[in-house]
């Protein structure tokens, strides 16, 4: 028997031209896939002259909220139907729709890199280069440019998300310590001129 029976077989099993050229093409029926293993796609390398096998340790897929996977182009899809969806509500009715603080975490999530926590996690929202980080986000329907966070909170850095009446964003990292009123039972954080903005 040939070592290429398996097409043969793959054929009366009724598989597609494609499924039996890629089988062709890796050397091995789907069925033996599953088998295939690190190991010994690392001592086939160490076999091949100029390359070398290395082992990289395997890092799990990052994942958000409530276990749902994590894609930054999923994510920003869902931010500019959001706010589609907001703008067409406002021209519709006249009224705002109340999503500013997810607004603003998603922003934060594309434009900073931030890495939310899991739900109802308190004193931070996320990390941003491994840095604990709290998200507040001033809407349109505020005309002040500051927020104010609690200071018991664990975070070390605050993002200052704005949201403007054309739904335009900025945004501001601001570590700690640039916030006011260290002693107080709040801190102050405030946009000024020469924030970042898209």
């Amino acid at each position: 028997m040939s070592d290429w029976d398996f097409l043969y077989e793959m054929n009366e099993r009724g598989c597609s031209a494609e499924e039996i050229a890629d089988a062709a093409g890796s050397g091995a029926a789907p069925w033996e896939w599953e088998y295939i293993d690190r190991e010994w796609v690392d001592s086939q390398l160490d076999d091949a002259s100029g390359y070398k096998s290395f082992s990289a340790k395997q890092i799990p897929p990052f994942q958000s909220r409530a276990g749902f996977p994590f894609s930054s182009l999923g994510q920003a899809e869902i931010f500019y139907d959001l706010i589609d969806c907001a703008i067409r509500h406002f021209e519709n009715t006249g009224r705002y729709l109340q999503i500013w603080g997810e607004l603003g975490e998603i922003y934060a999530e594309i434009e900073f890199g931030l890495r939310r926590h899991g739900s109802h996690k308190r004193g931070s929202d996320g990390t941003i280069e491994g840095r604990l980080v709290e998200v507040k986000t001033i809407s349109p329907e505020k005309s002040g440019d500051h927020v104010l966070v609690k200071s018991q909170g664990d975070f070390e850095q605050l993002l200052i998300v704005r949201i403007d009446h054309d739904f335009e964003f900025t945004g501001k990292l601001f570590d700690r310590s640039e916030l006011k009123g260290g002693s107080g039972k709040f801190l102050r954080g405030q946009l000024k001129d020469g924030v970042d903005s898209t």
